[in-house]
């Protein structure tokens, strides 16, 4: 497939799942922010969907990684070789002397150097122009929020490595706070409960599928309490065992770090200007990405301020939406992007 000069991507770069949008044909790649390497040698086996599939199952000499964490770069190489292995996938044909024009979104909590280490990796991998768009933004415009009006929405983006909260209005970020409390999180959390509730041991995907089939941010009714066996290593004797676990269980893992994230929202609440808090009561708040999807969440927020919460339609899409269509917006965002001239300070 040839593409035009000049093509416009944009790369949702999250601690879970990679996600690129083509211009003019939606999200082309959604795979697993995980990459495979020989240990000596520094060879990429695999990226991707691939990838994940080793994750806790390789042998002594390969080793598969996350290169991004709490929703930033970790590893800096291996993060390009990854970056660059996903674009070679969506730009097919000659990508080197076409070069796309990238929109890739980061938390708005990142500093000056996280900045930097993201738009140089995105210039690696062979963009002609590079901006970096904050993530709740990117989330509201791909939720279909009219960023440009006067008037105040709230985002509560929930991805892999970070929770970012924050007030829009008139095309930019009023009031915000990045946690670093998102999936990931959780995840660990149901770890940790399991291990120490029954002194089993489950890998991250059990836990992950545990949060995912049987999971919840609160009990509403009887017909919430569901339950699944999960299977692990036995801490006490070494050997495999199972043990059933209910979502009563799953939901005591989680109340810490789901607490968290509701202080948060409360605390970006507080900070904003009345105008907007009464705007944000008016059109309620908007949760998207992965973790939002957790049953009952959307509840949860609404319990703990009072004002109506909905979750998009495309929730884990979103930012990726977002990301790609702010491409077209550069005269409404001017002052709310970066770009790669950021470099050159």
């Amino acid at each position: 497939m040839f593409f035009k000069f000049g093509q416009e991507i944009g790369v949702d770069l999250g601690t879970a799942t990679v996600l690129i949008y083509v211009k003019g044909q939606g999200i082309r790649l959604r795979e697993p922010s995980v990459i495979a390497m020989v240990r000596d040698t520094g060879e990429v086996k695999a990226v991707g969907e691939e990838a994940y599939r080793m994750l806790g199952r390789t042998p002594g000499n390969i080793v598969a990684v996350r290169p991004m964490r709490d929703g930033v770069i970790a590893d800096y190489d291996l993060t390009e070789k990854m970056l660059q292995a996903f674009v070679r996938k969506v730009l097919k044909g000659p990508s080197r002397l076409f070069k796309p024009q990238v929109m890739v979104c980061v938390p708005s909590g990142v500093t000056e150097v996280e900045r930097r280490a993201v738009l140089q990796a995105t210039r690696e991998v062979g963009a002609r122009k590079a901006f970096l768009i904050e993530e709740p933004l990117a989330a509201a415009i791909g939720a279909g929020v009219n960023i440009a009006e006067p008037t105040g929405s709230m985002i509560v983006d929930i991805g892999g490595g970070t929770t970012d909260i924050a007030i829009i209005s008139l095309g930019g970020i009023v009031v915000s706070e990045s946690l670093r409390i998102a999936g990931n999180e959780l995840d660990e959390a149901i770890i940790r409960y399991i291990r120490q509730k029954e002194n089993l041991l489950i890998g991250d995907r059990t836990a992950e599928e545990v949060k995912i089939k049987i999971g919840a941010a609160t009990i509403r009714s009887s017909a919430d309490e569901l339950e699944m066996e999960v299977r692990g290593r036995d801490l006490i004797n070494g050997l495999p065992k199972s043990v059933r676990v209910r979502t009563s269980d799953i939901v005591e893992a989680l109340q810490e770090p789901i607490q968290k994230i509701a202080d948060g929202v409360r605390r970006v609440l507080e900070q904003a200007p009345p105008e907007l808090v009464s705007d944000v009561i008016d059109r309620g708040i908007i949760m998207t990405g992965g973790g939002s999807l957790l049953r009952n969440f959307d509840e949860l927020l609404r319990q703990t301020t009072g004002i109506p919460v909905m979750v998009a339609d495309n929730a884990t899409d979103s930012v990726a939406l977002g990301t790609g269509q702010a491409l077209d917006m550069l005269h409404v965002l001017r002052d709310a992007l970066i770009s790669d001239n950021f470099l050159r300070r």
